[in-house]
């Protein structure tokens, strides 16, 4: 059974560099350019984590997260916040709602596939 990451981001760019970073696992991705796109997937799926922007159009990811945690299917689903916004209060906020992570972007990407993988566990292709 392949892990299942849900990215919600509203850069396509980010998305992108996000599953070319995993294509050697066997994880399988979904993407989301926005919060309400984002919910709408984790309802369906059965999901392994989710990597959340905060800033995006339509519904942002502090909103999105709230969502989650109300809903009994999604509510113990881990989420990683992955966002350029350097924010003492938002990660506070967002930590309140029990994201395990903060991390900002740009990263380093042999570092940030290792630090996934800390919290999930999923096999080389």
């Amino acid at each position: 059974m392949q892990t299942k990451i849900l990215t919600v981001d509203d850069s396509n760019t980010l998305r992108k560099l996000v599953k070319r970073l995993f294509s050697n696992y066997s994880v399988e991705f979904f993407e989301a350019g926005n919060g309400e796109e984002g919910l709408e997937i984790a309802s369906k799926q059965h999901l392994d984590l989710i990597l959340l922007d905060i800033t995006m159009p339509i519904m942002d990811g502090v909103t999105m997260l709230t969502k989650l945690r109300e809903s009994e299917k999604t509510k113990h689903t881990p989420v990683i916040i992955l966002t350029a916004y350097s924010d003492k209060t938002t990660e506070a906020q967002v930590g309140h709602l029990g994201a395990i992570e903060y991390m900002i972007k740009p990263f380093e990407e042999e570092s940030f596939v290792k630090r996934i993988r800390h919290f999930i566990k999923f096999e080389i292709k």
